[in-house]
């Protein structure tokens, strides 16, 4: 396989803080700010990033968030608001490619660190309090253009313009965007599922999550 790289155009970290109505306020660390120095990648986040909801956000599968800049100008368009790199609340914002080109299971250097494609991202709620748009979370889930987390292999310093080299493709081939298509619009499709769950590199969350789908088509099929 020849190494593919992939512009990373920024690298991006936060804190939680309140956000939201006064009345009706929530803590979310989904605003992000460039970094403009070589940062250290742990196995759980970069330096200086921190989750608000630990339970659904953070821990080793999803140490780094990815959103393609591709799709910013569609949502644009549909919220009529300027984008910036981090709209999403993400760790590392690509250009030049997307769901589609991404398999679970890839491998790929950035900087001095190792990191490994886990799972599709589930749209938060939050992502709807940022652009005051409700409805974003299923747009997101509609379109399929989710992103996606890394798990971190190897530790190490990363410096922005550093690009993210592809170094292992997984043979399965299976798509962020395939399994998107699957979970939420063909979610009765066993053989996929099968297939999901047979994946070692998937997170375990999802994984679980696969398997009591399929237990439920199975005990619904069932005479």
């Amino acid at each position: 396989m020849t190494a593919q790289s992939i512009k990373v155009r920024s690298i991006l970290v936060g804190k939680p803080k309140i956000i939201g109505e006064t009345r009706n306020p929530v803590k979310s660390g989904i605003y992000k700010y460039n970094v403009s120095e070589k940062v250290y990648l742990s196995k759980v986040n970069f330096d200086g990033d921190e989750q608000a909801d630990l339970k659904n956000h953070g821990g080793p599968d999803k140490a780094i968030c990815v959103y393609s800049s591709e799709h910013y100008p569609y949502w644009e368009s549909i919220l009529q608001q300027q984008m910036m790199d981090g709209a999403f609340g993400e760790n590392l914002t690509l250009e030049g490619i997307t769901e589609t080109d991404i398999y679970i299971g890839d491998r790929f250097q950035l900087g001095e660190a190792i990191v490994e494609v886990s799972q599709p991202r589930r749209p938060c709620f939050k992502l709807g309090i940022k652009w005051n748009e409700p409805k974003l979370a299923q747009y997101v889930q509609d379109t399929g253009y989710s992103g996606f987390y890394l798990r971190v292999e190897k530790e190490g310093w990363v410096t922005p313009g550093d690009p993210l080299i592809k170094t292992y493709e997984h043979p399965s081939k299976f798509s962020i965007s395939t399994m998107n298509h699957i979970v939420y619009h063909d979610p009765d499709n066993e053989t996929a599922l099968e297939r999901l769950i047979q994946l070692k590199p998937l997170a375990s969350s999802w994984r679980k999550g696969i398997i009591k789908r399929l237990e439920k088509i199975r005990k619904a099929e069932a005479p």
